[in-house]
């Protein structure tokens, strides 16, 4: 497969197949949902989606997985992953594979710099910012983290709008699916020391960071933190229904992609609510069943758009 579509991509340079091939083993191997959506595209974009995967989760290693080590230490390795993909994209040599083609997929589909910059911006502050006091910090925080990679994909898809029309919508599909990861994670970032819902949002319900922290050692729930874990989902939602007409702003190709993620992120909502808001001590998931038939349903929408797009008639020039 991966073959493939680097021959749809008329990507021909070993050592650039291979970057993209590592790009594509980190997107299959940590990011499911967004994969499974991925394979919905034309093969010759898929690439391009897993260069952007790979950088933003290379980043993201970083500043969570690195082996033990200061935050000093971790802030200067996100400098020099930013400067060496500012080398990599003004021509010179790329030093890490992730960062060779994510550097040729900004470069082929004119994504400017500024975009990785915001992402890795925001990437340094969670090195030191362990929470946020109102919904409009996080969003300045969500900026960089979440939103430039919907304005980083939307080439990449493909719009039929202006750029300019199109934006806002990708910038808040990016923003839904990761505040849906902040409400499902919620547990698993307090153990790192991080409450990424916003003060404000948890102190309307009574909720405060010591209040998380009993519920987590102790395993016991309350009904404040229901709640509130409602009250962002509900958020949430908000975002979505923010982004949803930008669906309809992409070429037809790519819809069913991002039609699956948005369905698939959205359900992950569902299946907090399922689960009782419990996130501070279960992880919720969309059944494999469900994440197939949505995917089964997004491949027939493909098949769909495929063969409108071969059967319709060219436009004729007017004579002159």
């Amino acid at each position: 497969m991966t073959r493939r579509e680097l021959d749809a991509a008329a990507i021909t340079d070993p050592a650039l197949r291979a970057a993209y091939a590592r790009c594509r083993r980190l997107n299959a191997r940590h990011g499911k949902t967004y994969f499974l959506a991925t394979r919905l595209l034309p093969a010759s974009r898929r690439p391009a989606v897993h260069a952007l995967y790979g950088f933003a989760r290379l980043a993201d290693d970083i500043v969570d997985h690195l082996a033990p080590t200061t935050p000093g230490a971790r802030a200067q390795r996100l400098g020099t992953l930013s400067r060496d993909l500012r080398t990599a994209m003004d021509g010179g040599p790329g030093h890490d594979p992730v960062v060779i083609a994510a550097a040729h997929t900004a470069h082929r589909y004119h994504i400017p710099y500024r975009h990785f910059d915001d992402f890795l911006q925001s990437m340094r502050s969670d090195l030191t910012v362990t929470d946020y006091g109102s919904v409009a910090a996080l969003r300045a925080y969500m900026h960089g983290s979440a939103a430039v990679i919907g304005l980083q994909m939307l080439p990449v898809l493909g719009h039929l709008t202006s750029r300019e029309e199109a934006a806002p919508h990708a910038a808040a599909l990016g923003e839904a699916f990761q505040l849906t990861n902040f409400i499902r994670d919620v547990g698993e970032d307090l153990d790192r020391d991080r409450v990424y819902l916003p003060a404000d949002l948890l102190a309307a319900d009574g909720v405060d960071r010591d209040l998380l922290l009993w519920s987590r050692r102790t395993g016991r729930h309350d009904p404040r933190i229901t709640r509130a874990l409602r009250s962002a989902t509900a958020l949430t939602r908000r975002f979505y229904a923010e982004a949803e007409p930008g669906v309809d702003m992409l070429e037809p190709v790519s819809r069913p992609c991002v039609r699956t993620a948005f369905v698939l992120y959205g359900e992950i909502l569902d299946a907090v609510a399922r689960d009782g808001f419990a996130s501070l001590h279960r992880r919720s998931t969309v059944r494999l069943t469900r994440r197939a038939a949505v995917a089964a349903a997004g491949l027939a929408r493909i098949t769909a758009a495929r063969l409108a797009a071969r059967t319709t008639p060219a436009v004729e020039e007017p004579s002159r």
